[in-house]
């Protein structure tokens, strides 16, 4: 798995064009997911996404997929699961303090975000902190809900009584 990682870092610039057209493609399903009901691909989506990118990129499915700001080298790779860029332990060789047989998760994000397009912005983006919430969940159906958000709700109307004007007096009883 780990030359394979390597290898999806190096061809970075491929990768970042594979997604952007795979993307497209699986938001522009949101109305078949939407139709079917989210809940109900959410397991067979993660299964092909973690076989996927697991292969690819020996991806943690951490639910909130940033390959594509970090150079195609999946951050939660890090033994210390850090999200936004190498800690003070990087070797001179680049290589990780914690695991000294692996280059740090850092070192190949920058140099495979040198071979991207949109990589040398996009790894400058700070990421949010990990919602363990969504751990195990197809971060493909969260880019196609997020770029689809639903419809605001109509305001729920206001009742005839509570609109019409309070009076001083009492009604009088017939």
């Amino acid at each position: 798995m780990y030359s394979v990682r390597l290898w999806s870092v190096r061809h970075a610039r491929g990768m970042e064009l594979f997604y952007s057209a795979f993307e497209k493609a699986v938001v522009a399903l949101h109305p078949v997911w939407n139709w079917i009901g989210y809940e109900r691909v959410e397991k067979p989506v993660a299964a092909v996404e973690k076989l996927f990118k697991g292969f690819l990129f020996d991806c943690k499915m951490c639910g909130q997929c940033a390959l594509s700001s970090t150079g195609m080298s999946c951050s939660m790779n890090c033994p210390k699961t850090i999200r936004n860029g190498p800690c003070g332990g990087v070797r001179a060789n680049g290589h990780c303090e914690v695991k000294p047989e692996m280059r740090c998760v850092w070192v190949e994000a920058f140099a495979g975000s040198e071979r991207m397009v949109e990589g040398k912005k996009a790894i400058r983006i700070v990421q949010l902190p990990v919602d363990r919430r969504l751990e195990g969940k197809s971060s493909w159906l969260k880019v196609a809900r997020d770029k689809n958000p639903p419809p605001p709700k109509p305001a729920a109307p206001v009742a005839a009584a509570a609109a019409a004007p309070a009076t001083s007096t009492p009604p009088k009883a017939p």
